[in-house]
């Protein structure tokens, strides 16, 4: 086990066409690093030449193999003051004369590796071919460490298979824009991975395009233990592989909770044909015709009575429905309560489910919430979904946590239901904590996520504002909800997350329920979050399409989920390993 260690996250503003100016003021920046103690000196994207290129011929004179003169410079520096660095830099490949967009680590005995681009941002392929190098995480004198390079990380799946690999930090490179820094994604990638994140970013205005700052170095908790705003500057903070080799998540031991068996489906894209026409394929599934429609969240404290517990859900339904919900989502647990699940648990022929049923019939809209399950002789975790018709499904949890294992069994099915107007998955709780389940659900073709839930620990973050200007409507002020989980979940799968949280604080549950839209860098944001005095809310959604045959609704087109990079993924279903 390494030592504990001070990183630093290096902001630069590189200038196009002045590449030796660039690698002087890095190497500057670098030095700066040393005095302060940094063992581990992470530099931006690109950070030798600028990022906004034209073509290949435009930055042909500014390509390098790796090895190369440029990393030879600051391989010196490595060897000389015994640190590692991280560089940003576009890469020549001398075999096949193909451009990357590459990050390399190099150490005191020179470099340690490369990683090339994986998950091309919209520039990319002005120049750049595709990393073809994978997502490897290094063994090296200090630990544990990965790199990925800015878009990488809009991916579950790149910092997964970091995690997967014992990473003790992710080296994030970056020429992030479009919203305030840190970005919720960077939190969210340390956060579901138990690793820490040393995060790089440039700032400044290149060709028209404002980048964002906010360099910073995020542990596994999600707490911002460093930041820089605008500016070149260094964040340093201490990193401790023991905390990120404990791989928790609110203490869940959340590698060995995974279920690979259930992933399979994240080696499949399902988007990369036109969704409308894929899903309607041997008429087998197509997908709900879309349209606007409004759905609702509720929230409150479920007892241990259903009886007393279906009389808070019918009056809150009521209230959903008189303001126009089709569909309204209650917490876990809503029907049979949260002191003693296996004690409260029932069979679906109950009288509480029946009443759950019969409330849906008779307010003709659908409703889904939690409840425990008792079935010969074992428990779940369970969600009940019931509409017009009456009774539809159910989903069992299928990660649990820890404390669940001692009452319940796991699931052993994803559950997607078509609703008149969308394409319904349902999770519950802890399940949210791992990528990987929003991400089959999207590639299943669903449009709403329902995740009833009963949360205690922090899944959130506010922003004290930033001095970057950004340009209109992207905010820049203080924000107590900056980072929410669930918000985060229902981007990176461009779907539409309806999150119903147990709403009592004195028990620690602090509500926070909410719809988050499915596009996350959309402002003002397609979302509605319980406030305080308040037990519902509503919002209305799209899944509609305007006119041709191709979806032109980001929940039905899923930008995110088409780009992903499936032949790289292989580690995430492989049966469990043991990840120290």
């Amino acid at each position: 086990m390494s030592a504990p260690y001070k990183a630093a996250a290096v902001q630069f503003e590189p200038a196009m066409f002045r590449k030796e100016q660039n690698i002087e003021g890095l190497l500057a920046l670098v030095e700066t690093a040393v005095a302060g103690g940094a063992k581990l000196i992470v530099t931006p994207e690109m950070g030798t030449t600028g990022y906004c290129w034209h073509d290949r011929g435009e930055v042909e004179p500014f390509v390098e193999a790796i090895p190369g003169p440029t990393t030879e410079r600051f391989a010196a520096v490595a060897k000389a003051r015994g640190v590692h660095i991280v560089v940003g830099m576009p890469e020549v490949d001398p075999a096949t004369e193909l451009y990357y967009n590459s990050a390399v680590l190099i150490g005191p005995e020179g470099v340690v590796g490369t990683h090339r681009k994986t998950h091309p941002y919209i520039s990319e392929p002005k120049w750049a071919a595709s990393g073809n190098l994978g997502h490897r995480v290094f063994e090296t004198p200090l630990g544990r460490i990965a790199m990925l390079i800015c878009m990488d990380i809009h991916f579950i799946e790149t910092a997964r298979l970091a995690g997967l690999g014992g990473a003790d930090v992710i080296c994030h490179v970056s020429n992030w824009l479009a919203e305030r820094t840190p970005a919720p994604y960077w939190i969210n990638r340390a956060f579901e991975n138990g690793c820490y994140l040393v995060e790089a970013n440039r700032w400044g205005v290149e060709r028209g395009v404002q980048f964002s700052g906010g360099s910073c170095i995020i542990a596994p908790d999600a707490s911002i233990l460093a930041i820089v705003d605008g500016g070149d500057d260094i964040a340093f903070a201490e990193i401790d592989p023991a905390v990120a080799r404990a791989r928790t998540v609110w203490g869940e031991p959340i590698m060995a909770q995974r279920r690979p068996e259930l992933y399979r489906e994240l080696m499949t894209n399902t988007f990369a044909w036109n969704p409308v026409d894929f899903f309607r394929l041997y008429g087998h599934r197509p997908l709900p015709e879309g349209r606007k429609a409004a759905i609702a969240v509720a929230e409150f404290a479920p007892g241990p009575e259903g009886s007393a517990n279906l009389a808070d859900i019918a009056r809150l339904a009521e209230a959903a429905r008189t303001d126009g919900a089709e569909l309204v989502v209650f917490p876990q647990f809503a029907l049979t309560g949260l002191g003693n699940p296996a004690a409260g648990a029932v069979r679906l022929d109950s009288l509480v489910i029946k009443g759950f049923a019969d409330l849906a019939v008779r307010l003709g809209i659908h409703l889904v919430a939690g409840f425990a399950e008792r079935d010969d002789g074992r428990c779940f975790d369970s969600a009940v979904l019931a509409g017009p018709e009456g009774f539809v499904g159910t989903y069992r949890k299928i990660h649990l946590t820890e404390a669940d294992k001692a009452w319940a069994s796991p699931g052993e099915d994803w559950a997607v239901f078509d609703l008149p107007f969308a394409r319904l998955g349902l999770l519950l709780g802890h399940d949210a904590s791992f990528p990987e389940a929003g991400r089959v659900l999207a590639l299943r073709g669903c449009d709403i996520i329902a995740c009833p839930s009963a949360v205690r620990d922090r899944f959130h973050q506010g922003h004290e504002g930033t001095s970057v200007v950004q340009p209109s409507p992207i905010p820049t002020g203080a924000d107590p909800l900056h980072w929410h989980q669930y918000r985060v979940r229902a981007g990176e799968n461009n779907c539409w997350l309806a999150f119903a949280n147990v709403h009592a604080p004195m028990a620690g549950y602090p509500g926070l329920s909410g719809i988050f839209g499915p596009d996350t860098f959309l402002f003002p944001r397609q979302e509605a979050i319980v406030g305080d005095n308040a037990s519902h809310v509503i919002m209305t959604i799209d899944t509609g399409t305007l006119g041709g045959t191709y979806p032109t609704h980001v929940v039905r087109r899923k930008d995110l989920v088409l780009m992903r990079q499936p032949h790289h993924y292989t580690e995430l279903v492989a049966p469990s390993k043991k990840h120290e």
